[in-house]
C-alpha cells in the first residue's frame, strides 16, 4: 500500500473495479452508481445490485489507509463493524455492503440511551483491538499515540504554510510545557488502563457513523474509519460528546451527556474523578488530533475544493487554548 495517499478521480475506475469484484462474487450491478457525497477525502456511490445496494468508497487525501483498516477490523471485531465486500489497498477503495439506516436518521437517533449504548459498545471494540497496535501502525495507521503528541504539535506550530494567527501561534508555543506535561499523564495510564493505554481512536464518532443493531441482543456497528489513529482511546470523546450536544440541542453541562461519558467509560471497567481527568486530559490533547485528520483530509486538494474547510487546521489548533467542556467537570452524571 502506498503509505496513506489514495484519490478520488477518476472514479470511473473504481466503480468499474467494484463491478468486477461484484461480478467475482456472483452478482452484478442492476442500474446506474448514484454519487451519495463527493469531498476531497473520499468520494462514495450507491450501486443497485440483485440483492439490494452496495457502498463504493474511494478515499482521497491521505486517508487511503482505511481499506486496509477496515479489513482488519472486520477480521479481528467482525460483529462491530462493516466486513467489506472487497478492498483496493494500494488505490484506497472499499466496497460495502448495506449496513441500514444509521442511527442519525431514525427517528430516535438524538435520544441519549442510544448514545449510551453505542459509546459503552464502542468501548468493547478498542479494548479488543488494543492488542493489535502495532499491526494498526504497520497499516499505515496514523500514530497519534500521546508519545507522538508534543512533536506533532511542534510540526504544525512551526508549518510557516499553516494560516494561523500570530496571536493564536504565540500562545500555543506557550502551551507547548503543560501540552507535553498531559501527554504524559496519558501515557502513565492508571488503574484498569494499565500504562501506555493505545488502541483504535475513530476520531469522528457520532450517531451518523452509527449502524444500529439489526435485531435484539446483537451489537450496534461503527463505520467510516478515514479519520481513524492509533492512540489514546478516550480521545473519541472529543468528537463523540461535541456532536451528542449539537445532535439533541443539549447544554454542555446536561446530566447526559455525563451519562455518555461515564458509560463509555465504564466500557473500560473506570471510573471517577481520576478517569474523568484522563478523558478530559485525552480530548483536549485530542484536538491536535483533528488538526492532523483535516490536513490529511484535505492533502493534495485544489484549493477551490478546499476553501471551504480552510479553517479546520488552524481552528481545531485554537482549541487547545479553550476552557474544557462541562461535560468534562468531575462530578458523577447525576451530579
Amino acid at each position: 500500500m502506498r503509505p496513506g495517499v489514495a484519490n478520488t478521480g477518476p472514479t470511473d475506475r473504481a466503480l468499474a473495479w467494484a463491478t468486477d469484484r461484484l461480478l467475482e462474487l456472483g452478482t452484478a450491478p442492476t442500474g446506474a452508481p448514484e454519487l451519495v457525497k463527493r469531498r476531497p477525502w473520499s468520494a462514495v456511490h450507491r450501486l443497485p445490485v440483485d440483492r439490494g445496494v452496495v457502498w463504493v468508497k474511494a478515499c482521497g487525501g491521505r486517508t487511503g489507509y482505511e481499506a486496509p483498516l477496515n479489513q482488519a477490523l472486520a477480521a479481528w471485531v467482525p460483529d462491530l463493524v462493516l466486513t467489506p465486500l472487497a478492498t483496493d489497498d494500494d488505490e484506497g477503495w472499499l466496497l460495502l455492503p448495506d449496513g441500514g439506516t444509521p442511527l442519525r436518521e431514525r427517528a430516535d437517533g438524538a435520544e441519549p440511551a442510544g448514545w449510551s449504548r453505542f459509546v459503552r459498545e464502542y468501548a468493547g471494540l478498542q479494548r479488543a483491538v488494543a492488542a493489535h497496535t502495532p499491526e494498526l501502525l504497520a497499516l499505515g495507521v496514523p500514530d497519534q499515540r500521546p508519545t507522538a503528541l508534543p512533536a506533532l504539535l511542534d510540526e504544525l506550530l512551526d508549518d510557516p504554510q499553516l494560516p494561523l494567527d500570530g496571536a493564536v501561534r504565540a500562545a500555543l508555543v506557550r502551551l507547548r510545557p503543560a501540552f507535553a506535561d498531559a501527554c504524559a499523564e496519558l501515557v502513565a495510564g492508571g488503574g484498569a488502563l494499565g500504562p501506555e493505554p493505545v488502541s483504535v481512536q475513530h476520531d469522528d464518532l457520532h450517531a451518523g457513523n452509527v449502524l444500529p443493531a439489526a435485531r435484539p441482543g446483537s451489537p450496534d456497528r461503527f463505520f467510516d474509519w478515514g479519520d481513524a489513529s492509533a492512540g489514546h482511546p478516550f480521545t473519541s470523546l472529543l468528537v463523540t460528546l461535541r456532536s451528542m450536544a449539537a445532535t439533541s440541542g443539549l447544554p454542555a453541562d446536561h446530566p447526559a451527556l455525563r451519562a455518555t461519558r461515564d458509560a463509555y467509560l465504564s466500557g473500560w471497567e473506570v471510573e471517577g474523578p481520576e478517569a474523568v481527568r484522563l478523558a478530559r486530559l485525552a480530548a483536549w490533547t485530542g484536538c491536535v488530533g483533528r488538526a492532523l485528520a483535516w490536513r490529511r483530509a484535505l492533502h493534495g486538494a485544489p484549493p477551490q475544493e478546499a476553501a471551504e474547510w480552510s479553517d479546520a487546521v488552524p481552528g481545531w489548533l485554537a482549541e487547545l487554548l479553550e476552557p474544557p467542556p462541562a461535560w468534562f467537570e468531575d462530578g458523577t452524571a447525576g451530579g
